[in-house]
């Protein structure tokens, strides 16, 4: 048996990286056009359809009905869908990649049930705060759960691993949830609010919510393209990443103030979307390989055309009611992840 040697290897790898970096390009236009897609049918469904020139004309003219239901219900809507389906995917591949588990969840780091006891909590203590006040809530529960996950999983001297801060997550959010059921079971109020919040809805959501979270969803993004690079570093491990001179110590930082900021606002704004950050990447390092940067460009594709689509199919599976997009995901993220981890080059990862 004949072994190629280093310089033959690297040589094909030269020559077939431009041939790599065209079809991972082709693979993104594909993406963007498919979500370009699910983003109009998004526009057409409904509890009541309408022809896409009724949808074209309610984009240009603002009278009649179908501007109503277009622009001030389905747009803001959808847009909502596509800036949380972009947070949570993107959440879940730094997650995956500062783990280096492809089965990891941006919720290990505890911040969906922060998120959840600021939410019950404000409408406990102020029954008649208002939505935007339940959003502020549930990212301030976020936050301030992922600074508390950061100082437990940082204190002693194993404190700069990864799995120390998942420990870290895994405990205080199993506490911070259970105190956060405790107060539904005994608050009519926040157990009505905590029902639809907890199956994960973009719907009755309007330009407000958005705009109240964009801000720092666009942070988190900034944040998770400064880590990206350094993503790759740990991948090798920390004895390699630190030879290679990357500093993991400020990679971690980044990466959790990254998941802290695209999960805690996007969780806040819809609730609990079950499987999207998990499934995303893993679908992403399937497509383009173990690069962080590829897979952060993919989840940020795969990402909202999976939300949206979910949402699209919510609402014409039961017409004139409606499922839930996190529930939807929930139903077909578990057999779609299963095919892709039985498949000979996920299940290798």
């Amino acid at each position: 048996m004949t072994t190629q040697s280093p310089t033959a290897a690297t040589a094909a790898d030269d020559i077939a990286a431009p041939d790599r970096r065209r079809r991972r390009l082709l693979g993104l236009v594909a993406a963007a056009a498919a979500l370009l897609v699910l983003v109009a049918l998004s526009l057409v469904f409904g509890s009541r359809p309408l022809p896409i020139g009724d949808v074209l004309e309610a984009l240009r003219t603002d009278n009649g009905d179908p501007h109503t239901i277009v622009v001030g219900q389905r747009l803001p809507r959808t847009a909502l869908a596509v800036v949380v389906g972009i947070a949570l995917a993107v959440a879940g591949a730094l997650m995956q990649g500062l783990t280096r588990n492809p089965l990891a969840d941006p919720g290990l780091l505890g911040v969906s049930a922060g998120a959840a006891l600021g939410m019950v909590a404000v409408v406990r203590l102020a029954p008649a705060a208002g939505d935007l006040l339940q959003v502020w809530a549930a990212f301030a529960g976020a936050v301030i759960t992922a600074c508390a996950v950061f100082l437990i999983g940082s204190a002693g001297g194993r404190g700069r691993s990864p799995v120390t801060l998942v420990l870290a997550g895994v405990a205080l959010g199993a506490v911070l949830q259970g105190i956060a059921s405790t107060i539904v079971l005994l608050n009519a109020d926040a157990f009505l609010t905590m029902r639809s919040w907890q199956a994960g809805s973009v719907a009755d959501l309007g330009w407000s919510t958005l705009a109240t979270i964009a801000p720092f969803i666009g942070a988190g993004l900034v944040l998770a393209a400064v880590a990206a690079r350094g993503l790759n570093a740990v991948a090798l491990g920390d004895d390699l990443a630190t030879a290679l001179g990357g500093n993991q110590w400020l990679t971690r930082i980044a990466v959790v103030g990254a998941v802290t900021l695209l999960c805690g606002s996007a969780t806040a704004a819809v609730g609990v979307v079950w499987f999207l950050g998990m499934m995303v990447p893993h679908a992403a390092r399937w497509i383009t390989g173990p690069d962080q940067r590829w897979i952060l460009a993919y989840s940020c594709l795969l990402g909202p055309a999976l939300m949206v689509a979910a949402d699209v199919l919510g609402r014409v599976v039961v017409i004139p009611d409606e499922i839930p997009a996190g529930i939807v995901t929930a139903v077909i993220g578990a057999p779609v992840l299963i095919m892709l981890v039985r498949r000979t080059k996920a299940s290798g990862l």
